[in-house]
């Protein structure tokens, strides 16, 4: 018999317990988790690092990172932060740094360091952590007082508690046990995931990485799920634009402008099977006419040199070299002899850059997924379910997810954090 099972020993599960046996010390508080290990995905985070948060400090700017959850969260923001988040690890004797991109790291660039907190953590507050305990029910049970009260089936034994806390990330099967309590479930699709390309001006250039603006075509050689959907937007107009750098990978387009993409963008590429066409300007400063303009005046200056030794603009050399290649322009050609076709072919592929995406990778070991408990059925004030009297939860398991960059871990820290506070209120 527990006070508070929390299911589920990630992130989310840590912190809310941590932060309850804090306000409430005499509180009997178990984690429940189904591995052989805790935090596994605070281990791979950031590359190893552990991205724990981002330098975004106002609530409302750092709810527009979040493709869903934008406008539920900003309350909660306002209730803990970015900086409360700093403030728990420093005074626990972790120095968090800032990178230039925003993300913030633990001084140590090591995922251990903030493993190790948790764990002593829960050590020094007494929880206690039940590994091997997948849960397989999750019953409503009434005491011998008529108190509400929880009853959990894992593969072992049975366990009574006050309180439950859900934060078991993107688990079908708890999903489903919810759904079998009454919950609405939003059917998951992955998030955060690069684009598989195969095409020759992008092959052979792998680790390349330059600013560029990307926006997403239906491809209509492929049928779409979500054609129909779409029948309103022009066929010509982009379903989704991002900028950011971008990176070329032996297997297609990585990088910030890409991830964003597949963030905001993830049930629409899901309903099109992830097959569409992606059109990339390589130079954000300029379009089609305004690259042709400085073009015909380099023709001028710079006659007699080739065009493909002479990288006209700022992009990376090989992706230069690729692109003037793909533009019918020779080694040998130069400025004074190439073609004002061959030259507008040059500033399309600069600017213009249609490329069919066929497939996605999942990013790194950063498993991120769009979809959880429907948002209508969780209290933001509290995080208790709205159906379920005692329920409360925790990081992914509602459907909130972010972009890279420490955001995912934020919605974590942050859920964990009022809903420890409600349960402790509730004792």
């Amino acid at each position: 018999m527990f006070d508070v099972i929390v299911i589920g020993g990630g992130a989310a599960g840590f912190y809310t317990a941590i932060h309850i046996a804090e306000a409430k010390p005499h509180l009997k508080i178990a984690i429940l988790e189904r591995g052989k290990e805790v935090l596994g995905k605070v281990k791979v985070s950031g590359g190893g690092r552990c991205n724990v948060t981002h330098a975004e400090f106002d609530p409302r700017e750092l709810t527009k990172n979040y493709p869903r959850g934008e406008k539920e969260l900003i309350g909660p923001f306002h209730t803990y932060c970015s900086g409360d988040t700093v403030a728990f690890f420093e005074e626990r004797g972790i120095s968090i740094k800032i990178e230039a991109d925003g993300r913030m790291f633990p001084e140590s660039d090591s995922s251990q360091t903030i493993i190790d907190c948790f764990l002593s953590e829960a050590e020094r507050l007494g929880i206690n952590i039940l590994k091997h305990s997948a849960v397989s029910k999750i019953e409503k049970v009434q005491s011998e007082d008529n108190a509400e009260g929880w009853k959990i089936t894992t593969i072992k034994h049975s366990y009574k508690s006050q309180k439950l806390v859900v934060a078991t990330g993107s688990n079908p099967k708890i999903w489903k046990l919810l759904e079998e309590l009454g919950h609405t479930v939003v059917t998951a699709v992955p998030s955060l995931f690069t684009f598989n390309c195969k095409d020759e001006r992008i092959s052979g250039i792998p680790g390349v990485s330059t600013m560029a603006q990307v926006e997403v075509f239906e491809n209509r050689l492929y049928q779409s799920k979500v054609t129909t959907q779409l029948k309103s937007k022009n066929a010509k107009s982009a379903l989704l634009t991002s900028d950011g750098p971008l990176l070329i990978t032996h297997w297609g387009l990585s990088g910030p402008a890409i991830l964003k993409l597949s963030a905001w963008g993830a049930r629409i590429l899901n309903g099109m099977e992830y097959r569409f066409k992606i059109r990339v300007n390589w130079l954000p400063e300029y379009n089609f006419e305004g690259l042709m303009g400085l073009f015909l005046e380099i023709k001028e200056v710079e006659a007699k040199k080739t065009v493909l030794r002479t990288k006209a603009v700022e992009v990376p050399r090989r992706l230069w070299t690729n692109l003037v290649r793909a533009s019918d322009i020779s080694e040998t050609d130069k400025w004074a002899e190439v073609t004002k076709v061959q030259l507008e072919k040059l500033a399309r592929q600069l600017t213009e850059c249609e490329l069919k995406i066929d497939g996605k990778s999942t990013f790194k070991e950063e498993f991120v997924t769009a979809g959880g408990i429907d948002l209508k059925e969780v209290n933001f004030k509290t995080y208790e379910s709205k159906k379920l009297s005692g329920m409360y939860f925790a990081g992914e398991v509602i459907n909130v997810d972010a972009i890279t960059g420490g955001f995912n871990f934020q919605n974590a820290w942050t859920g964990g954090y009022i809903a420890a506070q409600a349960i402790a209120k509730s004792f």
